[in-house]
């Protein structure tokens, strides 16, 4: 979690967006002619279409959690994509390749040869076959102009449904017009998916690359989202789904393409290999400005911060708050405001950001050395707990909520916390990031004691297997690199 700033907290379920930009240069793919890294003045200097790229690519960072760094990952990257470039329908197309900084798994393209991929992305996948499917998926996009038809569509759709609502002003029949247009651009960029899908399986093909990747990084990504749903929140992470429909239809038909190719120039490569090596040791999950979660406890070793959740809860960090949920609808808030010369923390609980703040309960306190305030709140079906604590400049927020009736409310919130500490030095040395290892099966190891060294989920056998593609009732074999997440 960075020092968070709100403007306002209603309740647990008040969530605002703050993104980070890193800003660095990125990797480029050559045209065939040509070899090594390219500088962004040769992307805007031939192409016209980039300047679109180029104005919307600060938001994509910002937006992704800037820029991840990586000299291996990156080259690893522009290998995969460089293989594309020859066979694709615009061989003198150059493109810029960003790895975003995100645990999300996403992958897109912007007119003018701008290309993205999260790391979250290249973890779940398996080879470079599969990392190759989705970036051919996207080269297609940029070479059949997707996003400037699309954006031309949506700008002529915009103009009609501006003229239909001054002729027919707050009417049904604007409604359903405005409706149909809707209609129009999704089956229009369902085609687009459908267009991409096609073209980025022929370039797989004709890099060498294994046809059926597409199929099966496809089936990886929807497992995966059958994972994040079941979390606690409920709440996916797997963006590339959301924007790239996922269909068992649309699965088949990438299985059936592919096997016209497979049939005839044979399986192709996967690049298990040097894939695994290239992404070992890269990032996993969020990003380590936002802090560690590891099982119950959090810790933020930049702001020197710790505390524990009471067993039984689950923490994700979302991108303002950490969140856990537990037992019996309930719910524990953590986020962090900067104190702008506040000093009576009593004060401030009733400074007007708590709904329904009963005024005769707030009162001041001390918590892990540091001054606090604690207050009770209702608001529709909830009871509140409100507790504060100011650390320097910060000023930092748990809120702990039960349905009304709970009389657990008090010992959950009082566990939450009396945790809360500033970290030692002995702390703060052993909280590491977590990272993609790659490790050997030794013999004697199985999927269960494997899947019992990853950290940062309470769901080890299944990530584990996720992330490593492997059905149900799969064994591993004496000398196979699998992929584990640790420090």
């Amino acid at each position: 979690m960075r020092k968070r700033r709100l403007n306002t907290v209603a309740a647990l379920c008040t969530l605002l967006f703050l993104g980070a930009c890193q800003t660095a240069d990125s990797y480029f793919v050559l045209p065939e002619n040509q070899q090594g890294l390219q500088t962004v003045d040769a992307l805007t200097r031939n192409d016209p279409n980039a300047a679109m790229g180029a104005r919307e690519h600060p938001n994509i960072l910002k937006t992704y959690g800037g820029q991840y760094r990586d000299p291996q990952v990156e080259k690893l990257v522009a290998r995969i994509a460089g293989a594309l470039t020859a066979v694709s329908e615009n061989p003198q197309q150059t493109y810029r390749i960003t790895i975003l900084n995100s645990p999300t798994i996403n992958a897109f393209a912007l007119p003018g040869g701008y290309l993205y991929v999260t790391r979250g992305l290249l973890a779940l996948a398996t080879d470079a076959s599969e990392v190759a499917a989705v970036l051919s998926h996207e080269m297609a996009h940029v070479t059949a102009n997707h996003g400037i038809e699309r954006q031309r569509r949506e700008e002529a759709e915009a103009i009609s449904n501006q003229v239909v609502a001054e002729v027919l002003p707050d009417s049904a029949q604007a409604q359903k017009i405005a409706a149909r247009g809707k209609l129009r651009l999704a089956a229009f960029s369902r085609q687009q998916e459908l267009e991409a899908d096609a073209i980025g399986i022929r370039m797989l093909s004709e890099a060498g690359y294994d046809p059926h990747a597409a199929a099966r990084f496809l089936r990886s990504m929807a497992a995966f989202a059958a994972y994040e749903s079941a979390s606690a929140d409920g709440e996916s992470s797997l963006d590339f789904l959301s924007s790239h429909p996922s269909t068992p239809q649309r699965i088949q038909l990438a299985e059936d393409q592919a096997d016209q190719y497979a049939k005839k120039d044979g399986a192709g490569e996967i690049g298990s290999e040097y894939f695994l090596n290239g992404i070992n040791g890269m990032l996993f999950g969020p990003n380590p400005e936002d802090g560690y979660i590891r099982d119950r406890n959090f810790y933020h070793p930049e702001l020197k911060i710790a505390f524990q959740v009471p067993p039984g809860f689950v923490m994700t960090d979302k991108a303002n708050s950490v969140v856990a949920t537990g037992p019996n609808n309930v719910a524990i808030r953590f986020d962090g405001v900067k104190a702008d010369g506040r000093r009576n923390l009593e004060d401030y609980i009733q400074s007007g950001w708590v709904t329904g703040l009963d005024p005769s309960t707030v009162r001041a306190m001390t918590i892990g050395g540091l001054p606090a305030a604690n207050a009770r709140a209702n608001a529709g079906e909830w009871q509140f707990d409100v507790t504060v604590i100011r650390s320097g400049g910060d000023i930092y927020r748990l809120l702990t909520a039960t349905p009304r009736g709970n009389t657990n409310l008090e010992e959950i919130a009082s566990s939450v916390r009396s945790s809360f500490h500033k970290m030692t030095p002995e702390e703060i040395a052993s909280v590491q990031p977590l990272r993609v290892r790659l490790v050997e099966v030794q013999p004697g190891d199985t999927v269960a004691s494997m899947a019992a060294r990853m950290m940062g989920t309470n769901r080890k056998l299944e990530l584990f297997q996720i992330l490593n593609a492997l059905p149900a009732g799969a064994s591993l074999s004496v000398g196979q690199k699998v992929k584990i997440v640790s420090q």
